[in-house]
C-alpha cells in the first residue's frame, strides 16, 4: 500500500531537486577532473558522499512527510469544520426534498429552536420549500422572508456532489440527483428599516387645482367671494399641515404642495379625505366646490416628480375632475372621481377645437374616421358628423367600419343605398391601411384608447390624428395626437361634433339623414334625455332639428324587432338584487344578432327599479363576456369598470372578460363590489 502512495505536484518537485542537483555536480566534476586530476578525486569523494546522504533523507523522510500531510489534512479538516460551525453566517445543507443534513450554530440561532437533523427546514420556514430550490448545477437562487419578526435574505445554492454514492459508504444518493442544497441567511432587516426610512423621507411633489372656480364664484354674491376663497384656502393649508406638508398658491384656483413620502401613505390611507372636505364648504354657493389633485412620485429626481405630478394633473382634469391621480415609476392610481363634473356653458373650446381641426383637414388630401370596435349609433353619427365637415372642404373621406350591428344596419344601408355618398366612404381596417400615407389624416372619434379603436394599426401609419370623445381618460391614451378634443362632461360624441361642426365653416349644413344619424347618437346615449342631459345637449339636438332631423323617424329607426324585445326580458327577468342596491342580470344564449346592444338596453331598464342604485348586465357574445353598467346618480359605476379593466363614464361604463364563463364574471364582479365598498370608493 505505501508504495502505491506518490508524491505529486509542487511537493514532488521539490523532493526531486537534491537529485536534479547531483547530476549538475557530476558535470561540474567531470570538468574539474579534466583541469586537474587530484581534484577531480576530491570532487569525486564529496560528490559520492552528498549523493548517499541525499538518498537516504529522501527515503527516509519521505514516509515521515507523509505521515506529517495525514496530520496536517486531519487536523485542518478539523479546523475546517470549527470554522464552518462557528461562522457568523448561518448555513445549512438540505437533500433536494429540503431535508436538513447539517446546519451550523448560527443557523440553528436564527430558527431559535431545537433542530432535528431529518426534518424538513419547510416545517420551520415557509417559504423555504423544495419548489424555490434550484434544479441545476451551480445554479443559486436568492429571496426574501420575515422570520420571527426579523427580514431575511436567504441565497441558496445547487451544489454538485458527483460520484458522490461511489466513494461514500454510508449515504448513497440517486446519479440523478447528486446535489446538495446549500442556503446561507443574512439578515437585512436593518438594511430594510434604512431603505424604508429613506424612502418615507421622500418628497412628493403635488399639484391641486379647483375644478370649478369661475362657476362657484358665480353662484355666490361678490361680497361672499372673499370669504368662500378664504375658506377653501384654510381646508387645503390645513390639510396638507396635517401631514406635515407645505403649500404654495401659484394662482387663484392652482396650487403647488410638498409632503413625504410617509405623509403620502397616510393621505391614501384616509381616501383624500380633502375631497369630500372641500365639497362641504359652504356659505350660499349653489354649486359645491371640486378639486383635481395631481402627485407625482419619482425614484430618480425631483424635476421627475414634479413633471409626473403634471401629467398627473392633466389626466385628473382630462377624466372630468373631483379625483386625485397619482403617477410614479410603475403606473397611475385613481382616487375619488365619484362626482360628474359640471358642465360649462361657454362653448369657447368647442370653438377653438373647431378651429385648429379645420386648420389640420384642411393641410391634408384625405381623411379617414373610425370609431371604437363594434361601432354603436354614437360613434357611428359622429363619424358622419366628420365626414360631412371634411366633404365641405373638398377632401377625400372614408370611414372604417368593420363589425355592423342590427341597431346600426337602417342607418348603414341608408347612406350605401343613397347614390350621393361615394361607394368607399365605409372601408375595413385592411383597406383603411392601404389607403393611408403621410398626407392622409385619422381623426378617432368616441374613443380615446387605442386598442379600443377600429383598426389601431392606422394610428401608426399616420403623423396627423385627432381625438374627439367623451370619455373619461385612463393612462392607456393615443400619445401621438396633435389634436386632443376630451370632454367627459358631454353627453355623447354626437353633442361634441355637433357642436364642432357650428364653428368649423359658415356655409356647412348637414341633410336630413346626417342629421338623423347624429340625433339618434345623442338619443341612445342619453337615454332618450335622461342621462347626463345639459344645457348643451339639448343645444346640440336643436340645431341638429334644424338640420332637419325626423324624431320620429328616428324613434321608429331604434325600434326592437320582437326576437330582440323578448330577448331583453329574459335578460331583466335573470336579474338577481346584490347588496340591496346592485341589479345584476346575464345574458346567455339569447339566440340574437347582437346581444351586447340588448344588455345595454336591459341595463337601463334595471335602473327603473326602486331602490336600484347601480345595474349590471353580463352578456355572452363570442367566446367574451360583456359587461354593461349603469347607475343613476349614487354610484359611479366608472370606477368599477375600470377595476375590471375597462372604463366609461360616472352613470355609463364598461368592461369585458376575455373567456365565457359567466358563473366566474359575475363572482369576480361580486368581489371587486365588495372590496371597493370596504376600501370606501363606492
Amino acid at each position: 500500500m505505501k508504495k502505491d502512495i506518490k508524491l505529486k505536484g509542487q511537493l514532488k518537485l521539490y523532493m526531486q531537486w537534491p537529485g536534479i542537483m547531483i547530476l549538475f555536480l557530476i558535470l561540474m566534476n567531470i570538468w574539474i577532473f579534466r583541469m586537474d586530476r587530484k581534484a577531480g578525486l576530491l570532487m569525486s569523494a564529496f560528490v559520492l558522499v552528498y549523493a548517499v546522504v541525499i538518498g537516504i533523507m529522501y527515503f527516509y523522510n519521505k514516509s515521515l512527510i507523509l505521515a506529517d500531510m495525514v496530520e496536517f489534512a486531519a487536523q485542518y479538516g478539523i479546523v475546517q469544520n470549527t470554522l464552518l460551525k462557528e461562522l457568523s453566517i448561518p448555513y445549512a445543507i438540505l437533500l433536494d426534498d429540503g431535508k436538513i443534513i447539517w446546519t451550523n450554530t448560527q443557523f440553528r440561532e436564527v430558527l431559535g429552536t431545537t433542530i432535528r437533523k431529518d426534518t424538513y427546514l419547510s416545517k420551520y420556514i415557509p417559504e423555504l420549500n423544495r419548489g424555490v430550490f434550484p434544479k441545476e448545477e451551480n445554479e443559486s437562487v436568492s429571496l426574501e422572508f420575515n422570520y420571527l419578526d426579523r427580514d431575511y435574505q436567504a441565497e441558496i445554492q445547487c451544489v454538485s456532489v458527483e460520484g458522490f454514492s461511489e466513494t461514500e459508504q454510508l449515504l448513497e444518493i440517486p446519479e440523478e440527483k447528486e446535489y446538495f442544497i446549500a442556503i446561507h441567511l443574512q439578515d437585512v432587516t436593518e438594511l430594510n428599516r434604512y431603505i424604508r426610512a429613506n424612502e418615507e423621507q421622500r418628497l412628493v411633489a403635488g399639484l391641486v387645482y379647483i375644478d370649478n372656480y369661475e362657476e362657484v364664484m358665480e353662484s355666490v354674491e361678490e361680497v361672499r367671494q372673499s370669504l368662500l376663497v378664504a375658506l377653501i384656502d384654510r381646508k387645503i393649508n390645513q390639510y396638507i399641515a396635517d401631514f406635515s406638508g407645505i403649500v404654495k398658491k401659484l394662482e387663484k384656483d392652482k396650487y403647488f404642495v410638498v409632503i413625504k413620502k410617509e405623509s403620502f401613505n397616510r393621505m391614501e390611507k384616509d381616501r383624500f379625505s380633502l375631497l369630500d372636505e372641500v365639497k362641504g364648504v359652504s356659505i350660499g354657493n349653489q354649486i359645491p366646490v371640486t378639486l383635481s389633485i395631481g402627485l407625482g412620485l419619482s425614484t430618480d429626481t425631483y424635476a421627475a416628480g414634479y413633471n409626473y405630478a403634471r401629467i398627473a394633473i392633466d389626466l385628473a382634469l382630462a377624466r372630468g375632475g373631483d379625483q386625485v391621480v397619482v403617477k410614479n415609476n410603475k403606473g397611475i392610481s385613481y382616487y375619488g372621481g365619484k362626482r360628474e363634473q359640471t358642465a360649462k356653458n361657454t362653448r369657447v373650446k368647442a370653438r377653438v377645437k373647431a378651429e385648429a381641426l379645420r386648420e389640420f383637414i384642411t393641410g391634408k388630401e384625405r381623411v379617414i374616421v373610425m370609431g371604437h370596435k363594434m361601432a354603436d349609433v354614437d360613434s357611428f353619427g359622429a363619424a358622419i358628423g366628420i365626414y360631412r365637415a371634411a366633404s365641405a372642404m373638398k377632401k377625400k373621406v372614408n370611414i372604417v367600419l368593420n363589425d355592423i350591428s342590427v341597431t346600426l344596419r337602417p342607418l348603414y344601408e341608408a347612406f350605401t343605398d343613397d347614390p350621393k355618398y361615394p361607394d368607399d366612404l365605409f372601408v375595413t381596417s385592411h383597406e383603411a391601411e392601404e389607403l393611408a400615407d403621410d398626407n392622409t389624416m385619422v381623426v378617432v372619434v368616441d374613443t380615446n384608447k387605442p386598442k379600443m379603436t377600429e383598426c389601431e394599426r392606422l394610428l401608426r401609419l399616420t403623423k396627423t390624428i385627432a381625438v374627439l370623445d367623451h370619455h373619461r381618460q385612463s393612462d392607456e391614451v393615443i400619445e401621438n395626437a396633435v389634436l386632443s378634443y376630451i370632454e367627459p362632461y358631454a353627453s355623447s360624441a354626437c353633442e361634441m361634433v355637433a357642436e364642432v361642426l357650428q364653428y368649423i365653416g359658415d356655409d356647412l349644413r348637414l341633410n336630413s339623414m346626417e342629421a338623423n344619424s347624429m340625433y339618434a347618437g345623442i338619443l341612445v346615449d342619453t337615454n332618450n334625455f335622461m342621462s347626463r342631459t345639459g344645457v348643451r345637449t339639448f343645444e346640440a339636438a336643436a340645431y341638429l332639428r334644424r338640420c332637419g332631423a325626423d324624431v320620429t323617424y328616428v324613434r321608429k329607426l331604434l325600434r326592437d324587432d320582437m326576437a330582440s324585445y323578448r330577448a331583453k326580458a329574459a335578460v331583466i327577468s335573470s336579474a338577481e338584487v346584490y347588496r340591496d342596491v346592485f341589479a345584476i342580470a346575464r345574458g346567455e344564449h339569447l339566440g340574437i344578432e347582437s346581444p351586447t346592444i340588448i344588455g345595454a338596453q336591459a341595463s337601463n331598464e334595471l335602473l327603473n327599479i326602486e331602490e336600484i342604485k347601480a345595474s349590471f348586465v353580463l352578456t355572452e357574445y363570442n367566446g367574451k363576456i360583456y359587461i354593461s353598467a349603469r347607475s343613476i346618480d349614487e354610484i359611479n359605476v366608472q370606477i368599477i369598470m375600470e377595476r375590471l379593466g375597462g372604463g366609461g363614464h360616472i352613470n355609463t361604463a364598461g368592461a369585458q372578460f376575455p373567456y365565457s364563463d359567466m358563473e366566474r364574471a359575475i363572482e369576480t364582479l361580486k368581489k371587486t363590489i365588495d372590496i371597493m365598498i370596504e376600501e370606501g370608493d363606492i
